[in-house]
């Protein structure tokens, strides 16, 4: 059979079993009832019940939501610029933004991950991924703030990460791409099957800190790598990925890559990979990544550049890897709360596999087979299968579990979400979306203990569900409550960038330990005034170093004079608060960065290259008093070269 013809195939099955869902509710007057509003409605001076925490997609940001609300709280850059606060722009967290091709302040951030204990959330940090130019980042749960980024290397794209271990062992990381690896990469695009390779990375993660290295990396055959979730409770020590493109093609994918009937379910035994790091079996390989940590003593970050990873193949030792043949072009790959079960999501299939972890492990043990891909063995289908949920909806994509047993499935052409028990696979109740959903979030639904109550749709296509904005409309998120048995659409609310996965978590977890303000006693900034006192400016060659600070309503100093056109002037400003909620910003005109935020107890620095001679005013940019205006100053630039003595003050009207 042509490919083309497969392609119609495939198109003319889809069709078919559209007419099965001819019956679903048609539109949102059906979804919406009762007590809704009621529902989502936050008293003033009152807090939400979630933090949920949101991809922001091609913007490089996460978003941090109130749930049941919908009220968005904060906006987190993580690889991105951010002129708001100066992220990306102050000398500071400048670093942050480093990797091995120079700064890249922008990536796609696809995925989030709250950190786990005992498969339960702990509330310590949450990671997310860079899938562009491949890094993962930990963001403190007590700072909110991103404190640090680590590069990925031998990864052609870090979609399929970060997920982690059940007790946040490690963070996984599997490339989207496979590319050409080790010595020799400029090979011949058509010698996909003989050159390209997939990594995986495994990225242990200080239980004190959160500090990211990468323990080893997993050499795999050349698929694409997609989703993943790690076992636990009884399938703990294994992680599972779906893979696409097991047909190894490199052009047209949406056809060459959907010629297979099923692709596969990767299975990883991580704790046997442990034992062949430890056996000295891996191999060094070159690399060069970076690693950006930020310091919350010294509010600065530093940037480190690494050279070498251990690589484990797993064509060449055995018992790592296992493949489970899955519907084709599988997305999903989610594990339930027990730990027995495995969901795998075909895009393409009319049908939804369920695994069982203790039939898989039998099936191994068996040696039950169906044959091997490049030496690792295919476990028989059957052998592992649970089941499957018949007839469930069109394009799965994604799945979530409740604490009553329930999954919840989204479907991305049939746009609807679907709830299903995870034992008897009978379908209890579907729900559509508005419209073309993507990921969903159940309150804790990857962890060994979800919350329920809620679930979020992130849909693809907004169409008439806000007002217009010109040819780019809001991204369209939609609350539902799952509390009872069936599925009830309470909130539309929109969301910042294009929104993919997110994560959940009880406010009362973090809310009271996230940090109010930095105790000036502890500033170790080596540019820090901890007092008006110390504040001064210093010239050293052509660096001009203004030790600044700031405090309800003025800056000290708020006159400077001797700087020259072609300097540097490094403003090194310490907000001397010691209240909470109580930042002040500083720019000065003419700066091509940004401006700077600083918190309360805090250093950060801004850089300002003068042009031209003048006088440039500098002021507050954060709104800080009722004589907020009056909170500014002035510098005097004279020409390059020029003798004017180089002084300030405050106060001093001489």
């Amino acid at each position: 059979m042509s490919k083309l013809i497969r392609l119609f195939y495939t198109l003319a099955i889809v069709a078919a079993v559209l007419s099965l869902y001819n019956c679903k509710p048609q539109g949102p007057k059906q979804a919406l009832v009762g007590d809704a509003a009621a529902k989502v409605y936050v008293p003033p001076g009152q807090y939400d019940e979630f933090y949920s925490f949101v991809s922001g997609g091609f913007n490089g940001q996460m978003l941090v939501y109130g749930i049941p609300s919908g009220r968005l709280l904060k906006i987190l850059p993580v690889f991105s610029v951010f002129p708001e606060n100066g992220y990306g722009y102050s000398e500071e967290t400048k670093p942050m933004l480093n990797t091995s091709h120079g700064s890249v302040p922008w990536d796609d951030l696809h995925h989030i991950a709250l950190s786990t204990t005992k498969g339960e959330h702990d509330g310590r940090w949450v990671f997310a991924n860079g899938n562009n130019t491949p890094r993962v980042a930990r963001i403190g749960l007590s700072s909110f703030r991103t404190e640090e980024i680590l590069e990925i290397p031998n990864s052609g794209g870090n979609h399929s990460s970060p997920f982690l271990t059940e007790n946040t062992e490690y963070l996984v990381a599997g490339t989207r791409f496979s590319v050409p690896m080790g010595d020799n990469k400029d090979v011949p695009i058509n010698s996909y099957k003989e050159n390209f390779k997939g990594s995986i990375s495994f990225i242990k993660v200080n239980q004190e800190t959160g500090r990211m290295n990468i323990e080893f990396q997993l050499r795999t055959p050349g698929f694409n790598y997609d989703l993943s979730r790690a076992g636990k409770g009884p399938s703990h020590g294994w992680f599972f990925f779906s893979t696409y493109n097991t047909e190894q093609a490199h052009t047209l994918l949406e056809v060459n890559a959907s010629q297979n009937d099923k692709d596969f379910i990767m299975a990883v035994n991580w704790k046997k990979a442990e034992e062949y790091l430890a056996a000295g079996k891996a191999k060094v390989e070159k690399a060069n990544y970076a690693h950006n940590i930020y310091n919350d003593e010294t509010h600065s970050a530093t940037s480190t550049m690494l050279n070498e990873v251990m690589v484990l193949d797993v064509t060449e030792l055995k018992d790592i890897v296992y493949f489970i043949p899955c519907p084709k072009s599988p997305h999903g790959c989610d594990v339930d709360p027990s730990g027995e079960y495995i969901v795998g999501s075909g895009k393409l299939a009319a049908t939804m596999p369920v695994f069982s972890f203790t039939k898989f492990q039998k099936a191994i043990a068996d040696k039950d087979y169906e044959g091997d891909f490049d030496g690792i063995p295919v476990i028989r289908y059957e052998a592992a299968l649970h089941g499957e949920v018949k007839k469930p909806g069109l394009g799965p994509l994604h799945t979530e579990f409740d604490n009553n047993g329930n999954a919840y499935t989204s479907f991305f052409v049939s746009s609807e979400i679907v709830k299903w028990n995870v034992k008897t696979l009978e379908i209890l109740d579907r729900v559509p979306t508005y419209y073309s959903v993507g990921h969903l979030s159940v309150m804790g639904g990857p962890t060994a203990k979800p919350y329920g109550k809620y679930m979020v749709a992130y849909n693809k296509i907004t169409k008439d569900r806000y007002l217009p904005t010109g040819p780019e409309l809001a991204q369209s998120a939609q609350l539902y409550d799952i509390s009872g048995d069936k599925m009830q659409l309470l909130l539309d609310f929109p969301t910042v960038g294009e929104p993919h996965y997110a994560e959940a978590i009880p406010a009362s977890m973090i809310k009271d330990k996230s940090i109010k303000l930095y105790r000036l006693e502890d500033n170790k900034h080596p540019y820090a005034a901890p007092g008006e006192g110390k504040a001064r400016v210093e010239r050293k060659g052509k660096e001009v170093h203004v030790y600044m600070t700031a405090i309800r309503s003025h800056l000290t100093p708020d006159n400077i004079e001797g700087v020259r056109v072609g300097d540097d002037v490094y403003f090194h400003v310490t907000n001397l608060e010691q209240d909470w909620d109580v930042p002040h910003g500083f720019a000065i005109r003419g700066a091509i960065n940004a401006e700077i935020l600083i918190m309360p107890g805090e250093t950060q620095t801004l850089k300002w290259n003068p042009l031209v001679p003048g006088v440039v005013p500098f002021y507050c940019t954060d709104f800080c008093s009722a004589l907020h205006q009056e909170m500014s100053g002035y510098v005097r630039v004279s020409p390059a070269g020029s003798n004017t003595p180089l002084k300030f003050s405050t106060g001093d009207e001489d």
